[in-house]
């Protein structure tokens, strides 16, 4: 089955399987197990697209978890580590489901690194 995008790009079922499971997998393994899938399958721009979408994801986490963190010294983070949390989990299965859907989706409020 093939899915035709508003862009004009096609995309198969493999490479939404693979997109999709980068995101999954993110759940469980943080980094090993998306880099292997995109190593399977980094001749395609689908899951390449979606694997640097959750590198960015990954670091603009880290980053908002680090100044959080400081936050966190003066009482005011506290709330906001946890918010982050909901945060990452929620844009996490929204773009595992995109990725199945075949959707090219960008997560708001990440900081655009490698996915542009």
């Amino acid at each position: 089955m093939v899915v035709k995008e508003i862009n004009e790009e096609v995309t198969t079922e493999s490479e939404r399987l693979f997109a999709a499971l980068i995101w999954i997998l993110s759940l469980v393994t943080t980094f090993l197990g998306p880099i292997i899938l995109w190593l399977i399958k980094k001749d395609s721009k689908f899951v390449t697209h979606n694997f640097k979408l959750y590198i960015d994801l990954l670091i603009s986490s880290a980053i908002y978890g680090f100044v959080f963190g400081l936050l966190a010294l003066v009482l005011i983070g506290i709330p906001l580590l946890f918010a982050l949390g909901i945060y990452v989990l929620v844009m996490t299965i929204i773009a595992a489901v995109k990725a199945g859907q075949g959707t090219y989706y960008k997560i708001p409020l990440i900081i655009p690194i490698f996915a542009r």
